[in-house]
């Protein structure tokens, strides 16, 4: 028998964080219970359609107003109430096009909702995304014509690259500056608001033979939210690269991990870890100040992991992938928390870290009055309903007994056989007599 090792789960704090998958649903998994308890689907939004898979999110992360953006296959961005599942606009992001033709032949590939730019009166935000051949766009969606997709306020576009596939960018915490990367594209940073590349990679030595590997970046994230500089870029073989864009081109320091590409990268909030995911289901996290393999977590995945975010104030992450599970991990003992089964192949995972029991306990017993409220109101309706029936039943009983009464009364008896026949007999010898 092979060795099995089961991993208990001891719950996780007050957490609420939407999840996205390929058949286009937004679930909502909320942990309310104090200090820890599970995680559970609360809500489904939206209805299935492999032609709307989500194929990006971004949570803009506000204490008012705050706003989900995600980009589906057909190439609109939807912009989302993440409090309710409202839908406050959708978008066509590739230009003006028709989405059916565009999203086909170049998809939407990153997608990044501006934090801190708050929305005004006229505006509900601005958003960066860029397609697979290299078509970034920064658009604002304005308040006035929400339910059309022209509804765009300044907007800007530029080209990250003539050839090769974008796979992944990242926005720094200033909402100022831009990364890319993909196959055949090596990393680059752009400045958002002149639109003009300040930084690119450039491709590490060749081994002892001479022989250069093709760039291939899968997933990269800033380092750190002061400095833009350092930047993380993990590539399809199996590579976690630092790269300080002040001092050179090349990495500063590039570690090997296992034999599978990496898929996904988060950064932590102290600045100086990062938290990667690979096609395999492992996830670890490193040091970068000095390239160290921290420690890998507990409970492997079985599918490949496709997004990682980390809470702003809690020391836990969330990770999501190809095995249908999001789970909830301690950042301080690397142990699972919580893994909720969500039927579908996920995409991305966003946090709310605003979300707090306090209102809900609040709401709840506002909530239980107005259900008393609305079980007595059905009760009586229903005692109501069984009264009219019963009088109805009894007018038609009184009804139907009179009617029989009065056709008793009309109607003549008749005799029976035994006395018809005793009848003609005695007729039959008052006859003779005669």
């Amino acid at each position: 028998m092979p060795r099995t090792s089961v991993v208990e789960s001891p719950g996780c704090p007050p957490l609420r964080a939407l999840t996205a998958d390929i058949l286009g649903l937004i679930k909502v998994v909320e942990a309310r219970t104090k200090p820890a308890g599970v995680a559970k689907v609360v809500e489904t939004w939206g209805a299935p359609d492999a032609s709307r898979a989500v194929l990006a999110a971004s949570l803009a992360d506000r204490a008012v107003d705050p706003v989900l953006a995600v980009a589906r296959k057909n190439g609109v961005v939807e912009l989302l109430n993440p409090l309710n599942g409202d839908t406050l606009a959708g978008v066509k992001a590739a230009g003006t096009a028709p989405a059916d033709s565009s999203a086909e032949e170049d998809p939407l590939a990153t997608l990044h909702l501006f934090r801190r730019h708050a929305p005004d009166s006229s505006m509900f935000g601005t958003f960066l995304t860029c397609t697979e051949k290299g078509k970034a766009y920064v658009k604002s969606v304005a308040k006035e014509n929400a339910a059309s997709d022209m509804a765009v306020g300044p907007s800007s576009s530029w080209d990250v690259s003539n050839s090769g596939t974008v796979q992944f960018s990242s926005v720094d915490a200033g909402d100022s500056y831009a990364m890319f990367g993909g196959k055949g594209i090596e990393v680059n940073l752009w400045d958002i608001t002149s639109c003009s590349k300040i930084w690119s990679a450039k491709s590490p030595r060749g081994n002892s033979l001479h022989i250069f590997t093709p760039p291939w970046f899968t997933a990269g994230t800033f380092l750190c939210k002061d400095d833009h500089r350092k930047i993380v870029a993990c590539t399809n073989n199996h590579q976690v690269r630092l790269y300080d864009t002040a001092s050179q081109r090349r990495p500063v320091i590039s570690v090997d991990f296992r034999e599978s590409p990496i898929k996904a990268v988060a950064e932590d909030p102290n600045g100086h870890a990062v938290y990667i995911g690979t096609g395999r289901g492992d996830l670890a996290s490193f040091d970068m100040r000095t390239g160290k393999l921290l420690g890998c977590f507990v409970g492997r995945c079985s599918g490949s992991i496709r997004s990682i975010v980390s809470h702003p104030e809690l020391p836990l992450i969330a990770s999501c992938g190809l095995d249908s599970y999001l789970r909830i991990w301690d950042t301080n003992t690397r142990q699972l928390l919580s893994a909720v089964f969500l039927k579908q192949h996920l995409t991305a995972v966003v946090i709310d870290s605003h979300f707090s029991t306090e209102e809900l306990e609040e709401t709840k017993p506002k909530q239980q009055d107005t259900l008393i409220e609305a079980e007595v109101e059905v009760r009586r309706e229903r005692k109501e309903k069984k009264n009219r029936t019963s009088e109805v039943d009894e007018d038609r009983t009184r009804m139907l007994n009179h009617d029989y009464s009065d056709a008793e009364m009309h109607t003549p008896k008749r005799k029976k056989s035994g006395e018809r026949s005793k009848g003609m007999k005695k007729k039959s010898k008052k006859q003779q007599v005669a």
